[in-house]
C-alpha cells in the first residue's frame, strides 16, 4: 500500500463518509491572490473562514466566492485583456471568462474591501471606506457589479489581475466549485480588512509563514492554498509572480480513506490511481 504524505490529511469531519449516487456539478468560482512586498518578502493576503461555514469552514483561504449570473453583465467598463483572452486562458467560453472576472473583482471588494477598479483605464481608487454602503448592498445581492462601477464612474481594471490556476473541488464532496485563481499587487493607497461575515480574522503573510504555520497546525489548508502558497514562495518576489507564465490545465484532486483519516491526493502523486 502506498505511504500517503501528511500534509494531505484533511480536518476531522470535512469529508462525509457517504459517496454521493452522482457528483454534484462544479460551480464557477474565482478567487485571488492579493500580494504586496513586505519586510521579509512578498506576503499574501488570508482569511480564516468562520468554522460554521457550509463550504471550508475553518480553513485559510484567498478572498474568493461563486459566480453571480449578473457578473456576466457584458456592460460592465472594462480595460485590459478581453473576455476572449480571458477565455483562452481558462478553457472556457468569452460569457464564463467575463463572469469569472467580474466575479474576481466583486468577491475581493466584498470580503477584503480591496477593489480593482478605477476612474478611468489608467487609475486605480484609492481609500474604498466611502464605498462602504456599495459593499455592503454587494454582499446581500442588492446590487450587481455593472450597477455599482457604473452609478460610481469606475472601469474594471482587468490588466490588473493575473491568471494563476484552475482547480476543480473532488467528485465525492457535496459542494463543487470550479474555481480560477488570479493574482493582483495590492494597489497602492488601498487596506485590506477583515469586515465580512465569512471570516473570523484576516492578516498578511508571508506565503513561507503561512505554511509553516500549517506544519505546526496553527491552521488549516486545502490543497489548492496549499499549493499555491508554495508556488508563490517560489517565485521570491511580486514582480517575478506577476510575470510568471502559467500552465492552466484544471486540477482535481481525489480522496482516500486510511486508517479513519482523509487524505486529498493530486494527479501524478502516489495513490492517485486508487483515490475516489
Amino acid at each position: 500500500m502506498v505511504q500517503l504524505p501528511e500534509d494531505r490529511v484533511l480536518p476531522t469531519g470535512f469529508v462525509s463518509d457517504e459517496l454521493p449516487a452522482q457528483p454534484a456539478p462544479p460551480k464557477d468560482a474565482a478567487t485571488v491572490m492579493l500580494l504586496r512586498e513586505g519586510a521579509a518578502g512578498p506576503e499574501v493576503f488570508l482569511q480564516r473562514r468562520v468554522k460554521g461555514m457550509a463550504f471550508a469552514g475553518g480553513m485559510t483561504v484567498f478572498p474568493g466566492g461563486g459566480v453571480d449570473q449578473r457578473d456576466a453583465d457584458a456592460s460592465v467598463a472594462w480595460t485590459g485583456p478581453d473576455a476572449d483572452w480571458w477565455a483562452d486562458r481558462f478553457g472556457c467560453t468569452p460569457d464564463v471568462a467575463r463572469a469569472l472576472v467580474c466575479a474576481a473583482v466583486r468577491e475581493t471588494f466584498e470580503e477584503s474591501g480591496v477593489l480593482l477598479a478605477g476612474p478611468d483605464p489608467t487609475a486605480v481608487v484609492g481609500d474604498t471606506s466611502h464605498y462602504a454602503g456599495a459593499r455592503a448592498a454587494l454582499v446581500s445581492r442588492e446590487m450587481s457589479l455593472a450597477k455599482f462601477l457604473a452609478d460610481e464612474g469606475l472601469v474594471l481594471r482587468a490588466d490588473l489581475l493575473r491568471p494563476w490556476a484552475n482547480w476543480v473541488t473532488p467528485e465525492r464532496e457535496p459542494r463543487r466549485y470550479d474555481t480560477r485563481f488570479f493574482l493582483a499587487a495590492m494597489p497602492a493607497g488601498q487596506r485590506a480588512d477583515a469586515v465580512t461575515s465569512e471570516a473570523s480574522e484576516a492578516y498578511w503573510s508571508t506565503p513561507q509563514q503561512a505554511l509553516a504555520d500549517f506544519e505546526a497546525g496553527r491552521c488549516h489548508l486545502l490543497p489548492p492554498t496549499r499549493v499555491t502558497l508554495g508556488e508563490l514562495a517560489e517565485c521570491g518576489s511580486l514582480p517575478a509572480a506577476l510575470a510568471a507564465e502559467r500552465a492552466l490545465g484544471k486540477v482535481m484532486p481525489k480522496l482516500v480513506r486510511r486508517n479513519d483519516r482523509w487524505y486529498a491526493v493530486l494527479p501524478g502523486e502516489p495513490g492517485f490511481e486508487e483515490a475516489k
